[in-house]
């Protein structure tokens, strides 16, 4: 091989390492989806046979998470050290992976307010999310990114969060190797999958992604368009049924396939844009048996079948 070769192929080879080093990881590139839940929905406590209440910890918790069939869970941001500590043993004790972190600061102080200690509190929160991301081995952390009410505009949302985002949040993301995964919830933003696009991409980073929530815009869209419009975009996925009677103007968070959600649809278009990575169940807590359903209903969902075990309707 020539000088002028040696030299081309080895700075080829450096721009392709450097690209890779940037791109989100994918936990479950090699093994296809894997099971996750949020942290919320494990038990807090048991009760011995006299009916006493005890608190479990956190490596009873993961423990019972892992014996109900997940493999993941998603934890919230946890500002106390020695909390944070006890859940990182709880993790490489039980073989349960903390494959993300819900950032919590967002509703209580949104980066698109036009207050600056507001904002500040916002940036601290994500930047202790961040942190605990990389001591958990979690690969990206959830951000609502704005919220519009009647002191914020929609127009001022997208400046105000982008502008922070980039000069304030995205430099540690980018130092720690974190991805940002920005969510579509009832914050009255990015309202439609075009617009959660165009607001990812206009950060043109790959450590900003969309992470999905299959229920959350069922009140006014359908998750699978979302999925095919988001496409590879779409770096976690969050998974809940949604029931809504138009009627009557009610609506009701139900347990996976008791709902509007076209779960094998959902299944399909997720196959069609190649999604292999981490889902996570967001649905209402329970014991031990309850959980073993949830993961029973989940695996229904990966079959292509409707989680609850019957066609809707039926």
């Amino acid at each position: 091989m020539s000088a002028i070769k040696r030299r081309t192929f080895l700075e080829t080879a450096a721009a392709v390492t450097a690209v890779a080093a940037l791109r989100p990881r994918r936990a479950a590139a090699a093994g296809g989806i894997r099971k996750a839940l949020y942290v919320s929905m494990l038990p807090k406590e048991t009760k011995d046979a006299a009916g006493t209440a005890r608190p479990l910890s956190y490596r009873d918790r993961f423990q019972i998470a892992k014996d109900a069939g997940f493999e993941g869970v998603e934890v919230g941001t946890i500002a106390e050290p020695t909390v944070a500590a006890e859940i990182k043993e709880a993790a490489d004790g039980t073989g349960l992976v903390i494959h993300s972190v819900m950032n919590a600061e967002h509703w209580r102080s949104p980066l698109s307010s036009a207050e600056a200690g507001v904002v500040a509190k916002s940036v601290a929160g994500m930047e202790t999310s961040l942190r605990n991301a990389k001591l958990w081995g979690a690969e990206t952390v959830l951000l609502v990114p704005a919220v519009v009410n009647a002191e914020t505009s929609y127009q001022d949302a997208w400046t105000r969060s982008q502008r922070v985002i980039r000069e304030r949040i995205l430099p540690l993301a980018q130092e720690l190797q974190i991805v940002i995964g920005i969510e579509e919830v009832w914050n009255k933003f990015l309202l439609s999958p075009l617009e959660m696009a165009r607001y990812v991409d206009e950060f043109g980073s790959p450590l900003v992604k969309a992470y999905l929530d299959v229920g959350n815009m069922v009140f006014y869209g359908f998750p699978q368009d979302w999925i095919r419009t988001l496409g590879s975009r779409i770096v976690r996925v969050h998974i809940k049924d949604f029931k809504l009677d138009r009627p009557n103007g009610r609506f009701q968070w139900v347990n996976l396939g008791e709902g509007d959600v076209d779960w094998p649809e959902v299944r399909r278009t997720l196959a069609e844009i190649g999604y292999q990575s981490w889902i996570s169940t967001e649905i209402a807590g329970g014991d031990a048996a309850y959980l073993k359903d949830v993961a029973v209903r989940f695996d229904r969902f990966l079959a292509g079948q409707n989680p609850a075990g019957a066609a809707p309707g039926a």
